[in-house]
Protein backbone atom coordinates (compact mmCIF):
# COMPACT_ATOMS: atom_id res chain seq x y z
CA UNK A 1 0.00 0.00 0.00
CA UNK A 2 1.29 3.42 -0.88
CA UNK A 3 2.05 5.67 2.08
CA UNK A 4 -0.24 8.44 0.81
CA UNK A 5 -3.08 5.95 0.31
CA UNK A 6 -2.61 4.68 3.83
CA UNK A 7 -2.62 8.20 5.27
CA UNK A 8 -5.72 9.12 3.28
CA UNK A 9 -7.56 5.97 4.37
CA UNK A 10 -6.67 6.46 8.03
CA UNK A 11 -7.60 10.16 7.80
CA UNK A 12 -11.02 9.18 6.47
CA UNK A 13 -11.56 6.56 9.16
CA UNK A 14 -10.40 8.84 11.98
CA UNK A 15 -12.56 11.67 10.65
CA UNK A 16 -15.56 9.33 10.73
CA UNK A 17 -14.80 8.44 14.35
CA UNK A 18 -14.36 12.12 15.16
CA UNK A 19 -17.84 12.84 13.76
CA UNK A 20 -19.33 10.00 15.80
CA UNK A 21 -17.71 11.26 19.00
CA UNK A 22 -18.84 14.81 18.32
CA UNK A 23 -22.37 13.47 17.86
CA UNK A 24 -22.21 11.66 21.20
CA UNK A 25 -20.83 14.73 22.97
CA UNK A 26 -23.50 16.89 21.32
CA UNK A 27 -26.23 14.62 22.66
CA UNK A 28 -24.71 14.76 26.13
CA UNK A 29 -24.64 18.57 26.16
CA UNK A 30 -28.37 19.11 26.90
CA UNK A 31 -28.34 16.69 29.86
CA UNK A 32 -28.83 18.15 33.30
CA UNK A 33 -25.77 19.24 35.25
CA UNK A 34 -26.44 16.53 37.83
CA UNK A 35 -26.50 13.82 35.17
CA UNK A 36 -23.30 15.19 33.60
CA UNK A 37 -21.57 15.18 37.00
CA UNK A 38 -22.46 11.52 37.36
CA UNK A 39 -20.74 10.65 34.09
CA UNK A 40 -17.92 13.20 34.24
CA UNK A 41 -15.17 10.59 33.82
CA UNK A 42 -16.79 9.17 30.70
CA UNK A 43 -17.33 12.62 29.20
CA UNK A 44 -13.78 13.65 30.00
CA UNK A 45 -12.44 10.43 28.48
CA UNK A 46 -14.37 11.03 25.27
CA UNK A 47 -13.08 14.60 25.06
CA UNK A 48 -9.50 13.37 25.50
CA UNK A 49 -9.97 10.81 22.73
CA UNK A 50 -11.47 13.52 20.51
CA UNK A 51 -8.42 15.74 21.05
CA UNK A 52 -6.10 12.83 20.24
CA UNK A 53 -8.07 12.11 17.07
CA UNK A 54 -7.79 15.72 15.97
CA UNK A 55 -4.03 15.64 16.57
CA UNK A 56 -3.60 12.43 14.59
CA UNK A 57 -5.76 13.69 11.73
CA UNK A 58 -3.72 16.88 11.53
CA UNK A 59 -0.47 14.89 11.55
CA UNK A 60 -1.70 12.61 8.77
CA UNK A 61 -2.78 15.59 6.67
CA UNK A 62 0.41 17.60 7.13
CA UNK A 63 3.18 15.06 7.62
CA UNK A 64 2.12 11.60 6.46
CA UNK A 65 5.21 10.04 8.01
CA UNK A 66 7.45 8.12 5.65
CA UNK A 67 8.03 5.40 8.23
CA UNK A 68 4.38 4.75 9.02
CA UNK A 69 4.57 1.21 10.37
CA UNK A 70 5.20 2.28 14.01
CA UNK A 71 2.39 4.83 13.68
CA UNK A 72 0.13 2.20 12.16
CA UNK A 73 0.40 -0.12 15.17
CA UNK A 74 -0.33 2.75 17.52
CA UNK A 75 -3.27 3.96 15.43
CA UNK A 76 -4.78 0.49 15.12
CA UNK A 77 -4.52 -0.08 18.87
CA UNK A 78 -6.09 3.30 19.58
CA UNK A 79 -8.91 2.67 17.10
CA UNK A 80 -9.76 -0.63 18.79
CA UNK A 81 -9.93 1.18 22.13
CA UNK A 82 -12.00 3.94 20.56
CA UNK A 83 -14.48 1.44 19.14
CA UNK A 84 -14.96 -0.11 22.57
CA UNK A 85 -15.29 3.26 24.33
CA UNK A 86 -17.74 4.51 21.70
CA UNK A 87 -19.91 1.41 22.07
CA UNK A 88 -19.89 1.76 25.85
CA UNK A 89 -20.81 5.44 25.61
CA UNK A 90 -23.68 4.78 23.22
CA UNK A 91 -25.09 2.15 25.56
CA UNK A 92 -24.62 4.34 28.64
CA UNK A 93 -25.99 7.59 27.25
CA UNK A 94 -28.43 6.71 24.51
CA UNK A 95 -30.14 3.62 25.88
CA UNK A 96 -30.69 5.30 29.23
CA UNK A 97 -31.42 8.89 28.21
CA UNK A 98 -33.03 8.50 24.82
CA UNK A 99 -34.81 5.17 25.04
CA UNK A 100 -32.34 3.64 22.49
Amino acid sequence: MEIKDYCNNVDLELSTWKAKLMDVLGKIEPLSTGRKEGIFEEINGLQIVLTELEDRIEKLRTECPLAWKPERASIEKRMAELSERYSDARMEFFDYEFGG
